[in-house]
């Protein structure tokens, strides 16, 4: 599986320990985790444990994680990557992260055709799927600006602080 990907302005790189102060920062704030399946992180090692699991899910295939870094300052700016591939159905779901301060300029679209080339060319996958909180519009815009399709509503899916929340389903095919 590839561990490096590059864009214009923007280095994937599989996640390392290293990259956990970093992480930290970014998952450590409200506004970023407010749609993930998080809540803000309190500790580095809470970085370094999710790291850890990530890692575990790589090596066993079943999943890969990249810090995004801005080539400009060499600064860990967020994450991204395949938080499950299935090879036998050939598809696979993203999710994406990133520094409130990166927000608004176009790094997440950028590290996401990122994925979707590598996902569609290099994995062969026929569909990439994301699950979104109906009230994260813009995860929803960008999504939409990349040509993925609601699909639909995934009722009560998941459990968040004690309560039950829908989640949207988009997909976007290899031949879309």
């Amino acid at each position: 599986m590839i561990t490096e990907l590059h864009t214009e302005r923007l280095h994937l790189r599989k996640m390392k320990e290293s990259d956990s102060s970093g992480l930290f920062n970014i998952w450590s704030d409200p506004d970023v985790t407010k749609f993930m399946n998080i809540s803000p992180f309190t500790d580095k090692a809470q970085a370094v444990a999710m790291i850890h699991l990530l890692d575990d899910l790589s090596r066993e295939n079943k999943a890969i994680r990249f810090s995004i870094i801005e080539k400009n300052s060499n600064q860990i700016i967020g994450s991204c990557g395949f938080n499950s591939l299935d090879y036998d159905h050939y598809r696979a779901e993203i999710g994406y992260d990133l520094a409130q301060s990166h927000w608004g300029r176009g790094f997440a679209s950028e590290s996401i055709r990122a994925m979707l080339e590598h996902g569609y060319s290099i994995l062969k996958m026929n569909r990439i799927e994301a699950k979104v909180d109906p009230d994260n519009v813009n995860s929803i815009k960008l999504l939409e600006k990349l040509g993925f399709t609601c699909e639909g509503t995934l009722r009560q899916y998941e459990r968040v602080e004690g309560t039950f929340k829908d989640i949207h389903m988009y997909s976007k095919l290899s031949s879309d």
